[in-house]
């Protein structure tokens, strides 16, 4: 970190001596509309995953919490994604949405649906690399409130149900406060994690078609070794740095008037 904000105070190619030019760098991003549409994308990456990813592994997380046949199995099976590597996933899901012959997209000429062109569309393309994240990690978001599930006493969930609260009313009053802690740590997880997403862009779309899926480490990665304006790079590792920063520290104050810790 100490090197990054050094550099980003140069004008480096990684081959030549650096030269310094103080805050520059700096000056030059927060003038770059392109900066502005990096972070636009990052952000519009993070609105569709978060959500996505805690509505599906929540729902996995109670179907698995229930005494279900083989449930133990069905845990392994579905944290498999978690740890399997970025460049194997990108090309499964690269094959399920290809427009001309993935699975998807046969699967819905079958029901009259003519499919979009998904990792090859700039409207799509986003949306593809989001549905390809969430899938992957689901079973990290499913263990982790999963542990959350298995700590609320079950007799409290007893009482609701004496008192005639119906399933949902428990999961709302009961399940979800008690829960918030677990969804507080995979919310913060997430997020740093969205704003730093670059393997299964790098892998899918490369920052395309067109620049529609350029996020902020893509951009990071392309300035350093495309274009050898490390300094430039160096300088918008630590904006990013301190956006995630800022958000972190929102949320950690913020959390204060929402998880129930008791």
């Amino acid at each position: 970190m100490v090197a990054a904000a050094w550099i980003s105070l140069t004008e480096w190619n990684l081959l030549a001596p650096a030269k310094w030019v103080g805050l520059e760098n700096y000056a030059d991003l927060l003038t770059d509309p392109e900066t502005a549409d990096v972070f636009l994308h990052t952000l519009y990456y993070i609105v569709g995953y978060l959500p996505l990813v805690y509505v599906g592994g929540l729902a996995i997380a109670l179907a698995l919490n229930a005494a279900l046949r083989g449930r133990t199995i069905l845990r392994g099976v579905y944290f498999l994604p978690v740890i399997t590597s970025w460049i194997v996933v990108a090309l499964v899901w690269r094959w399920l949405l290809n427009p001309s012959n993935g699975v998807v997209n046969s699967v819905l000429a079958w029901f009259g649906i003519d499919g979009p062109g998904w990792w090859t569309d700039p409207a799509w393309a986003m949306p593809s690399i989001i549905l390809a994240s969430a899938w992957k990690d689901l079973g990290f978001v499913m263990v982790i409130l999963l542990a959350g599930l298995q700590a609320i006493d079950p007799e409290l969930l007893d009482a609701a149900r004496v008192d005639g609260a119906g399933w949902w009313r428990r999961l709302f009053s009961v399940t979800l406060p008690l829960l918030s802690p677990a969804t507080f740590f995979v919310i913060v997880i997430s997020l740093i994690n969205g704003f730093q997403v670059f393997d299964q862009v790098y892998a899918m779309t490369g920052g395309g078609p067109g620049g529609a899926t350029q996020v902020v480490v893509q951009q990071i990665y392309d300035l350093t070794f495309r274009y050898g304006r490390a300094g430039e790079a160096s300088a918008l590792s630590w904006l990013l740095f301190v956006v995630i920063l800022a958000v972190t520290v929102i949320q950690i104050r913020g959390q204060r008037k929402w998880v129930n810790y008791g």
